[in-house]
């Protein structure tokens, strides 16, 4: 194993290459110095292959191999290094991709803040697999902060940290917008106990076909929605079903227990009263005992408050660590986001440059199907302050029956573990057993054209619809 920071200093030349050079040729060397960063984006119809040609780097934690190319397409990204290296980078379109170096010093790099975190949390779960407690749990962190403040990204430095010390953390997904080994419009938990692939965001969804690594099968909940406040009863009830199955997944596998869990949240505004609500619920339903604010002292000192003297189900203080956003960190407009999520998808479904799939389609009638769609709050902003509405407990349905239609064209549906004579609560509070994609529908003969992953029956598996992700028109195109 290995432990961030340390290595070989690099024998590559000390200066670095500017990001006008980096474009005028198709192959171009980049030398970094310590605590320097090479950022690049590069747009969906090109693609940018770096190598690692001496000296260390990582890109979000997790480690280059020495001469590997790593290819990189519709992303925007970056790879640092602790002890300089050297890069050589190759671009099918040298004019496509923008590219530049950040030259930081040892005390202006915010690495050097996250890093002193995980060994922080690295302490405390050698405490927790050293205690004569056998229940004794590792740090629960949940990671918050405004849209654009690098929440992701350090969750997944954290994760991949940690799998490098020999660790299991179980990584949860609260954000809907995007998916961690699912969907968007999903909530999620997986266990990470190997390398992630640096090339996709957290190793790419799992598919029906072959996985150049180990695949991490996640459990996943339906949301359907893009923002938490567009259904909180709903989210809510989401949030309680994967909290208990990730607890009961800590209780069964001592490794992962005192490894504890990175959890990932949806953006935060400090000024919506409801946006702290969800995180107090997600530090409640999580125990999270470490609240890591990103880019915002003003979340930071609202959780401060809120959280001052509380302790968690187990007894323990619940800490919030304010840190600086990386100045890397790159906006993502909602142009680039819908082609992410366009992305996920064709993948799921297609596969990508490493492995091709080959998913089936159906023709079914309607009365085959037994399709539920994902109800919208009535009024977002009044529900925030209606206590009734954010009941766990309440049975009223937050889903409700539909009848296939041409509304469905284009949209990505999940397939659910319940049945279809399940009760609407059921079929909600099911996780995703995978997703289909409604490709044709023809009312007048009353029938649906359906991909999906495998060829396999779905008239007895409940579908559920939501408005998140969007249709998508151009998936067979």
């Amino acid at each position: 194993m290995s432990i961030p920071g340390l290595g070989q200093f690099s024998s590559a030349a000390t200066t670095a290459a500017s990001a006008a050079a980096a474009s005028a040729s198709a192959i171009t060397t980049i030398s970094l110095q310590p605590f320097w960063e090479y950022r690049f984006e590069v747009p969906f119809s090109s693609s940018l292959t770096i190598r690692l040609l001496s000296g260390t780097a990582e890109k979000d934690g997790t480690e280059l191999a020495p001469k590997n190319p790593y290819t990189f397409s519709g992303t925007k990204s970056k790879i640092n290094t602790w002890l300089g290296c050297e890069l050589e980078v190759t671009s099918d379109n040298p004019g496509a991709y923008d590219a530049y170096t950040a030259e930081h010093a040892a005390d202006e790099s915010p690495l050097v803040s996250y890093l002193n975190l995980h060994m922080k949390l690295e302490g405390l779960r050698s405490t927790a697999a050293k205690a004569m407690n056998t229940e004794a749990m590792g740090p629960r962190v949940l990671v918050v902060g405004p849209d654009a403040s690098g929440k992701t990204s350090l969750a997944k430095m954290l994760t991949a940290w940690a799998t490098r010390m020999g660790r299991q953390p179980l990584v949860v997904n609260t954000d809907p917008t995007e998916g961690i080994l699912s969907l968007p419009g999903t909530l999620s938990a997986a266990v990470f106990a190997t390398l992630m692939d640096v090339t996709t965001e957290w190793g790419g969804t799992p598919t029906s076909g072959p996985a150049g690594i180990p695949v991490k099968l996640p459990l996943a909940y339906y949301y359907g929605l893009e923002r938490p406040d567009q259904n909180p009863k709903l989210f809510r009830s989401l949030l309680s079903r994967l909290a208990a199955a990730s607890t009961s997944r800590l209780s069964e596998d001592p490794d992962v227990r005192h490894s504890g869990m990175v959890i990932d949240s949806a953006a935060v505004d400090a000024s919506k009263p409801g946006d702290l609500d969800i995180l107090a619920h997600i530090v409640a339903e999580f125990s999270a005992n470490i609240v890591v604010s990103l880019g915002s002292e003003r979340v930071t000192a609202e959780l401060a408050r809120r959280f001052a003297g509380q302790k968690t189900s187990l007894g323990e203080e619940i800490a919030v660590v304010g840190l600086d956003k990386s100045s890397g960190v790159a906006e993502r407009d909602a142009a680039f986001m819908q082609r992410v999520r366009e992305k996920a998808i064709k993948e799921y479904f297609f596969g990508d440059a490493k492995k091709n799939l080959s998913p089936g389609t159906q023709n079914i009638g309607f009365e085959s199907v037994t399709a539920w769609k994902v109800a919208e709050a009535p009024d977002s902003t009044s529900a925030e302050d209606d206590d009734d509405f954010y009941d766990p407990g309440a049975t009223d349905s937050v889903v409700e029956k539909v009848e296939p239609s041409d509304m469905m064209l284009n949209c990505t549906l999940a397939v659910m573990y319940a049945g279809t004579r399940d009760p609407p609560d059921a079929i909600r509070d099911a996780n995703v057993m995978g997703f289909v994609y409604i490709t044709d529908v023809d009312e007048k003969k009353k029938r649906l054209k359906v991909l999906a992953p495998v060829n396999a029956r779905l008239g007895d598996r409940p579908l559920l619809w939501g408005s998140w992700p969007e249709p998508m028109v151009s998936l067979l195109g």
